[in-house]
């Protein structure tokens, strides 16, 4: 399983996401879409708008969170196969 988190050091839907993949041992690998140039782009590309963070789990673009209504914490523990 290859995991790619886009996202920004501003963003605290990102820093919960990452915090959650920490808690899990889930490897990842990170974009910076403000210190990566054309990252931004690609997201935008891939998702039809500019929305961190984004995974991309085996080329699959996911969102991991709701505007609004925070991390996805039931459905991502669903797609990794983790508990609680």
């Amino acid at each position: 399983m290859a995991l790619t988190v886009y996202s920004a050091p501003w963003c605290p839907d990102c820093r919960e996401a990452k915090r959650w993949l920490a808690k899990h041992n889930i490897a990842y690998s990170e974009i910076d879409i403000e210190s990566t140039p054309g990252a931004a782009d690609e997201v935008v590309k891939q998702t039809g708008k500019r929305a961190i963070p984004q995974f991309v789990l085996d080329d699959a673009w996911v969102q991991p969170y709701k505007p609004g209504e925070g991390f996805l914490y039931d459905e991502m523990e669903k797609l990794f196969g983790v508990t609680g």
